[in-house]
């Protein structure tokens, strides 16, 4: 059950006449409609074409004006331009400018809404990655399918951090898959406190997210409710047991005849829903790494809309703190670090090494022009040994002192 409060979107009344040239009433849109949205709910609107789903939401955005009755958005009227920063929305069609790619796309409505660089950076690759257009984010929108088309159009709805999300077939032209991760999406936007209305035909999409519903026809409320009240059936109990013996489903049967005079309608097995079938052979089929072409599967939602996005950066800065802490604070315990095996420190020595037989061998032919570099000796080939070790130990330690009686070369 949804807690009622202020609503988030509220419509009294609301009536909307298209008229012709001449003034004259042509088609009645929407007549006489009440609404109530309220925040933290996915509320669905229904109806057949022409029943006046597109045209409410357009009065929402404040797109249209209604010919009579009352509207607010976020407690303003929906032709402020501060309630439009708060909202994203989705049109049915995606209308998105051809030749930009989708990096481009996202940025350029960052900067519609105002958002500085580095966040608006920041979102459009979390945003990406979160809708599964990574890898296609360098070609332009014009070349998407219409499923491509549809998760650029989602990501730049929720460019802005909206409070509330406007989402008009959301689901058409995807794929199962991209189905069934956008309705986990709008789950997950709901239970960080977002407001989601939510415009579809497929009314299984509708059916798996909404809390409630409104059913419009020629314009009108038909029906308004939760979802599970209103797809009760009131007049047929349902019992789901662990499968039975024949024997067993007869005598119920007969009990419930005799008894209760009531008449077993049907007994069958419960079956799987095709979307859990389908989903449960394409998610054997990746653990099973078979490449596909398609678009690839989406990442985790963007962090910015987790809304812990401020413990994280907590957590960031205290991490900096204990590294920056004073000498004389308590020691942050580490991990050991593993003992460095010889063939490690041979192999950094090796360098010098080889330097050290090139410089013997040019001193074999001594030039002319020039004295023959001086070769390391045995102490200072110990030396860089030891500092070598200390190093890779990460020990404090300053390296030892090469003996007094060490020769040195002119």
């Amino acid at each position: 059950m949804v807690t009622h409060a202020t609503p988030v979107v509220q419509a009294i009344g609301l009536t909307k006449v298209f008229k012709d040239f001449w003034h004259r009433k042509r088609v009645l849109a929407v007549d006489r409609l009440d609404l109530d949205i309220y925040r933290n709910e996915v509320f669905g609107l229904l109806g057949p074409n022409g029943s006046g789903k597109t045209t409410t939401i357009k009065m929402l955005l404040g797109l249209l004006y209604p010919t009579r009755g009352r509207i607010s958005v976020l407690d303003r009227p929906p032709t402020d331009v501060e309630v439009k920063a708060r909202i994203g929305y989705l049109p049915e069609e995606s209308y998105l400018y051809r030749f930009l790619d989708a990096r481009e796309t996202l940025d350029y409505y960052g900067r519609l809404f105002q958002i500085p660089r580095q966040d608006r950076r920041r979102r459009v690759e979390q945003l990406l990655e979160m809708v599964g257009l990574t890898r296609q984010a360098r070609r332009r929108v014009g070349e998407y399918s219409k499923g491509m088309a549809r998760r650029i159009g989602l990501a730049q709805a929720l460019i802005n951090d909206p409070e509330l999300l406007i989402l008009d077939e959301p689901t058409t032209g995807l794929d199962p898959i991209g189905t069934r991760e956008i309705k986990d999406l709008i789950v997950h936007l709901r239970n960080k406190g977002k407001t989601i209305l939510l415009c579809s035909h497929l009314l299984a999409d509708v059916e798996d997210v909404c809390q409630r519903v409104v059913v419009l026809y020629g314009g009108k409320r038909q029906a308004i409710g939760e979802t599970r009240e209103l797809l009760r059936q009131q007049n047929l109990t349902q019992i789901t047991t662990e499968r039975l013996s024949e024997e067993t489903i007869a005598r119920i049967q007969e009990i419930v005849e005799r008894e209760a005079k009531k008449q077993v309608l049907s007994i069958t097995t419960p079956s799987d829903r095709l979307e859990s079938f389908f989903l449960r052979i394409v998610r054997e089929a990746q653990e099973a790494q078979h490449e596909t072409s398609g678009a690839a599967s989406s990442g985790q939602v963007a962090d910015f809309l987790k809304g812990d996005g401020e413990a994280l950066i907590d957590s960031l800065v205290a991490a900096g703190k204990q590294a920056e802490a004073p000498a004389g604070a308590a020691p942050v315990e580490v991990a050991a670090a593993p003992e460095p095996a010889a063939e490690v420190i041979d192999e950094l020595l090796a360098p010098r090494q080889t330097v050290a037989a090139e410089e013997e061998a040019s001193q074999a032919t001594p030039s002319a022009t020039r004295p023959a570099p001086a070769a390391p000796n045995a102490a200072d080939e110990q030396l860089d040994r030891s500092v070598i070790e200390g190093l890779l130990v990460g020990g404090s330690e300053p390296p030892p002192a090469p003996p007094a009686d060490s020769e040195t070369r002119d």
